[in-house]
Parts: C-alpha cells; sequence; structure tokens
C-alpha cells in the first residue's frame, strides 16, 4: 500500500505514533539527564500504577459537549507517564430544531512528561465512535497541549490541561463532530502511589 492511498485517520494514526516516539524520546532523554533523581527502580510495578479521570465541556453557538474519561496510566520514571484513556461523550448539536443529541464513545493512548513543579505537557490521540442521525461514525483526534497538577493528600492530585486537536476541522453546513473546537479543555483527579502525576 502507498503512502497516497492511506486514507486520512491512517495518516494520522502513524503521525501520532511517529510524534509520540519523538515525545517520549525527547522525555526519556532529558530523564536520564537527572540520573538518580528521576529512577524509579527501586519501586514496585504494582506501585507505579496511577488511576485517575477527568471532565470535559465544550459550549458554543452550534454545538455543547460533555466528556467523561477514566484512565489508567504506568509510570515510567518519576516525570514521565504513558497510559490509556476510555471515553464517553454527549453532544448536543443546535444547529436545527429541535437539537439533535449524539453519545460518543472511544478512547486511546497518551503520554505525560512532567516539565516543572506541576507543570506538564500532554500528547494523546483518541478514537471516537459516535451516532448521528441513527448512524455510527468515527472521529480520530491528535490532541497536544500542556497544564498543571496540584497534589491534594499523600496519594492524590488534582490536574487541569488545555490541548489543542490537530486534526479538528470545521464543519460544513449539517456536518457534526465530537468537538465543537480545536481547543480541549479538561480537568480531573489523579490517585496512586505517585498521585503528584
Amino acid at each position: 500500500m502507498s503512502l497516497w492511498s492511506l486514507k486520512s485517520k491512517q495518516l494520522s494514526m502513524i503521525r501520532f505514533v511517529l510524534l509520540l516516539f519523538v515525545f517520549c524520546g525527547l522525555s526519556l532523554n532529558q530523564a536520564n539527564a537527572q540520573g538518580e533523581a528521576n529512577s524509579l527502580k527501586d519501586v514496585p510495578p504494582s506501585e507505579r500504577v496511577i488511576f485517575g479521570g477527568g471532565v470535559g465541556l465544550g459550549f458554543g453557538s452550534y454545538q455543547d459537549y460533555i466528556m467523561v474519561s477514566p484512565s489508567i496510566g504506568y509510570l515510567l520514571t518519576k516525570k514521565l507517564m504513558t497510559g490509556v484513556n476510555l471515553t464517553y461523550q454527549y453532544n448536543k448539536y443546535k444547529y436545527y430544531t429541535p437539537s439533535v443529541t449524539s453519545n460518543s464513545y472511544g478512547g486511546g493512548p497518551f503520554a505525560r512528561f512532567m516539565v516543572f513543579r506541576g507543570i506538564f505537557v500532554h500528547a494523546e490521540y483518541e478514537y471516537l465512535n459516535y451516532d448521528l442521525f441513527e448512524t455510527r461514525q468515527d472521529y480520530t483526534s491528535f490532541m497536544l497541549g500542556g497544564g498543571f497538577i496540584q497534589p491534594v493528600g499523600n496519594r492524590a492530585a488534582f490536574y487541569f490541561s488545555v490541548l489543542y486537536n490537530f486534526n479538528y476541522d470545521t464543519p460544513n453546513p449539517n456536518e457534526y463532530y465530537p468537538y465543537s473546537s480545536p481547543w480541549v479543555i479538561r480537568a480531573g483527579i489523579s490517585l496512586g502511589q505517585f498521585g503528584i502525576f
């Protein structure tokens, strides 16, 4: 199969995987440069698991959405985490009267690197399947951005992030997408031995 015959979704996935490798490679390089202070070699694998989840909201003149996204992550170092999100999203499209609603579900991999004192960068690929007018459609997103995380106790933390969806296209009239804007705002909680993440 030639590169020219690949569908845009396949190209998006290839682009994401390449960027994720670059992101993780640069992050691991930075983490290794910090030496033992960033190492988790003495920490059992079970204590490197982070559970969490977040909510996302979007409101616009043509569309509103509410998203719930539980996640599980694994710390490769004290500053680098990879994991998987699951996603459910409720959409309300206001272009028509009465408005049209849909339910989306999906998920995908992510990577997060702690840059400095609670400030992190985040890369994520997301696949969503959503219903519209009794048919189901696919939507893929490559999101990159950052945020901050604040500890709440010893094993929990609150986070807030702003991501930019590089796959976002403005819909044409009578077209509907799960997101109303290329900007995705999320807030949530992380739980685990290293709740600071």
